[in-house]
Order: structure tokens, then sequence, then C-alpha cells
């Protein structure tokens, strides 16, 4: 199953969700989405074991 990447980015920076698990064999996916995203620099992840990335958002202001 393909994940709309674009869609959950958007919820993820509306609040709509908290994160964004993505797997190892979905990575490449997910970056072809992100890297053109344009609040990028806002989605931040954390690596995980086995090459999972959890993703969430932190806006500029919590920073």
């Amino acid at each position: 199953m393909t994940q709309d990447y674009g869609q959950l980015l958007d919820q993820l920076r509306s609040g709509e969700i908290d994160e964004i698990t993505v797997a190892p064999e979905d990575f490449m996916a997910f970056r072809a989405v992100w890297t053109n995203y344009p609040a990028r620099k806002e989605i931040v992840g954390t690596a995980k074991r086995h090459g999972e990335i959890i993703y969430h958002y932190q806006s500029n202001e919590t920073r």
C-alpha cells in the first residue's frame, strides 16, 4: 500500500496527527515528497531501531 505522504505531511503540520512513522522500505518514497515540501525544515525525524524513522512537526517558534 502506497502512502500519500503529501497528505500526511499536511496533516502533521496542521496538528491532525502527531507523527508519521516511515519504515525503511518506504523511506525513498517519503523522501521524494519531503524534499519538495515547503515546510520540510519543520518536519523533524528521529531514527529508531531497525531503520524506522518517526517524524513530527516542530515549528520554528518552539526551537
